[in-house]
């Protein structure tokens, strides 16, 4: 058939279900078969020795695009999704929240033509405005952010607010992301630690502190299941919190628990020597082994649902510009999170079909991006990252292509690679260098998945 596009022969798809020889075929920018072997193709790749996985689907990621462009914006940060083997992904920047149908509309338009990967766009959830939930879910938003403390210039939700806000996101059938940390304990923590004139990196932990994001997880989660919404619980950093969200999902809650990989790496201690480059919220909980094995136990059992990257970048010198209280909160990952999971893969913390279900299928799920994204089906866009599973290389900061230049995990040792991406069949990157076509569309949700 002389209308194939491309053919990927020799690979190993790889999905949640496990592992299977293929050759794939893609046409219009689908796939048609993966058992392709006796096509002919406009383009072949011989990917014998290597893994095909599903383009990652990141649902957590700021762009700060329009608004803050100095720390990132589309077509950088796109450029770093493609590079690391990231398709799709869902942004929402608190810079210019999106408040309203005109804003998504305003917003969308702007960014036509700047993104290298297929994106869709987040609405954030105002307290009080629960009449904006059904206008904004019909017009396209993939979720609604959602704030239980007052951050990034957001108004937290309190729990009557909360209340309301999920009531209507069940009305409508709406996915809220909420962001749990309870606003009475972190302000009772700030007021303290300023008193006493604190303003070393261990203000951190001690402000953001782990029983205020526990108490905001488990009344979420509570709530969630009470209003009979859809519902992610952002960035969980401890298996204290996952559990607290299994519990209810236990008896019924649509609720599922978001992690990033600051959590399974880094230490609560770190912040002491890094400063600021250790500032994000929730911060790292982690003391020991046993609660980094936790978490990753949490990833292959299901308490932990899916992966993403919290993409929050700032550059070197705005992380250090200031006073830790008031430098930007964030890590750049987007760079650097398929990196992480592979590296995993290969130590045998997960297995490769973890990635393809908690960085591709679940959160495309979720969000109402299946089955167009999230698979290597006939029909599915070819969304498609061929893995080197054998490669080490040195995750550094000069290999970072978002605008922040560095990465925490700078130094660190990794195995395995996205050596090729391809986007509904198109070439973005290969061998670590972006094409940066900026071909990349708009997508909107086909419906939350149960």
């Amino acid at each position: 058939m002389a209308d194939i596009d491309l053919l990927i022969t020799g690979a190993t798809v790889v999905s949640s279900q496990g592992r299977r020889p293929a050759h794939v075929a893609v046409r219009d920018g689908r796939v048609l078969t993966l058992d392709g072997a006796d096509l002919s193709a406009a383009r072949t790749i011989d990917a014998t020795g290597l893994l095909l996985l599903p383009g990652g689907v990141d649902t957590h990621v700021h762009l700060m695009d329009p608004g803050s462009t100095d720390r990132e914006d589309f077509p950088s940060g796109t450029r770093a999704a493609a590079v690391s083997g990231v398709t799709t992904i869902i942004e929402h920047s608190h810079g210019r929240p999106v408040r309203t149908v005109a804003d998504l509309q305003e917003k969308a338009a702007y960014l036509r033509g700047r993104s290298n990967v297929d994106f869709a766009l987040a609405a954030h959830a105002w307290p009080g405005d629960t009449a904006a939930v059904a206008a904004l879910r019909q017009a396209g938003a993939a979720f609604f952010k959602v704030f239980t403390c007052t951050t990034h210039g957001i108004p937290g939700h309190d729990a009557a607010a909360l209340h309301a806000h999920l009531r209507a996101s069940a009305e409508a059938g709406a996915v809220s992301l909420i962001h749990a940390e309870d606003e009475s304990l972190t302000a009772a923590a700030e007021t303290l630690l300023r008193s006493a004139e604190r303003h070393d990196p261990g203000v951190i932990p001690a402000w953001r502190n782990r029983d205020a994001e526990v108490v905001a997880a488990a009344v979420t989660a509570l709530l969630v299941r009470r209003t009979g919404a859809q519902a992610v619980v952002a960035h969980v950093s401890h298996p204290e919190v996952a559990r607290y969200i299994a519990a209810e999902r236990g008896r019924g809650a649509r609720l599922h628990a978001e992690t990033c990989p600051q959590y399974l790496l880094l230490r609560e201690d770190e912040v002491h020597a890094h400063g600021a480059f250790r500032k994000f919220t929730p911060p790292a909980r982690a003391r020991h082994e046993a609660d980094e094995a936790a978490l990753w136990e949490l990833l292959r059992d299901g308490g932990l649902t899916h992966i993403s990257s919290d993409h929050a970048p700032s550059t070197a010198a705005q992380k250090t510009s200031g006073d830790i209280w008031d430098v930007h909160f964030g890590l750049p990952g987007l760079d650097s999170t398929m990196a992480v999971l592979l590296s995993a893969a290969a130590r045998g913390m997960i297995a490769y079909e973890d990635i393809a279900r908690l960085y591709s299928e679940t959160p495309a799920r979720i969000y109402g991006l299946w089955p167009r994204k999230g698979r290597i089906a006939p029909g599915a866009d070819a969304d498609l990252v061929l893995v080197d599973p054998t490669a080490r290389w040195t995750l550094r900061n000069a290999d970072v292509f978002s605008k922040a230049g560095w990465t925490p995990y700078d130094g660190k040792e990794m195995t395995g690679r996205a050596v090729a991406t391809y986007s509904r069949g198109r070439l973005i990157s290969e061998h670590g260098k972006p094409a940066d076509e900026r071909t990349g569309q708009i997508i909107a949700p086909g419906g939350p998945a149960a």
